[in-house]
């Protein structure tokens, strides 16, 4: 949290999301469940209003302190959600984390990683480049479709697509209620006798976008593969495998993240 920031009062659960200390919502329970203390007094109220640097937090009776901001790139494979925790038992991506994070000089252990949310969601099915970071305000601008930070997906389908397919998805789909969903870019890769490769690049990155789209147009989606965030490719890591941005991926991330006005 910038001190200036921190200067201007704003809720108590926000304040320790800014702080990196976990998520907001998490920050709501944990003060609804009476775990946290504002100079020494337990507070339930998630709202209160707070200054980062002029109060004291603690959450069971430990000091809260500002963490170091990270920024992680993951490349999330098949079959894992993107949640903490899962009501169905399944797989999550900080099950992947506790592995330990690749950095220029080792590993980032779990017992040193702090908090980290993800960057927008990839579904269960879908797989590739995943960002997670403490830096909630960073990875909301990163999210905000208005930032129009273009992400690229290599898109298996059942059909062998041609120019007319490629072309319609950059002109519209009519999915669901009526809505329309566009592709900013869309190309074949390549092509088997039964199905083929798209890339697709979306700019706006509604829920579940790709296969909406393709559910509409009657076509099976094989599997779906997040290549790259703006800039940033996913590269060689391999999955289920992270590692640290390096200060120029992260700096070419924020060149990339200007707000366009219309």
């Amino acid at each position: 949290m910038k001190k200036s920031e921190a200067n201007r009062k704003i809720g108590l659960a926000r304040t320790l999301s800014k702080l990196g200390y976990c998520s907001r919502s998490r920050a709501a329970e944990l003060i609804r469940s009476g775990r946290v203390s504002l100079n020494g007094k337990i507070r339930r109220d998630p709202e209160l209003p707070v200054s980062g640097w002029e109060d004291r937090i603690a959450v069971d009776g430990r000091a809260v302190v500002p963490q170091e901001k990270i920024y992680l790139m993951l490349n999330k494979p098949r079959g894992v959600v993107t949640t903490a925790s899962d009501e169905k038992g399944r797989g999550t991506i900080y099950s992947l984390l506790s592995r330990g994070s690749s950095t220029a000089g080792g590993n980032l252990s779990e017992s040193v990683l702090p908090w980290v949310a993800p960057v927008g969601r990839l579904d269960k099915a879908s797989e590739g480049l995943l960002l997670l970071t403490n830096d909630s305000e960073w990875g909301a601008r990163t999210a905000d479709p208005q930032t129009h930070l273009p992400k690229t997906y290599h898109v298996q389908i059942g059909i062998v697509a041609d120019d007319e397919f490629t072309q319609a998805l950059v002109r519209g789909v009519r999915v669901t209620h009526g809505e329309m969903l566009q592709a900013k870019y869309a190309r074949r890769l390549r092509a088997g006798e039964k199905n083929c490769w798209l890339e697709i690049v979306l700019d706006e990155g509604r829920n579940r976008q790709i296969r909406r789209m393709m559910d509409a147009m009657r076509v099976e989606v094989l599997r779906l593969v997040r290549v790259a965030i703006g800039p940033l490719r996913l590269g060689d890591l391999p999955k289920g495998e992270s590692r640290l941005l390096t200060v120029d991926e992260k700096r070419m991330l924020d060149r990339n993240m200007k707000v366009k006005t219309s």
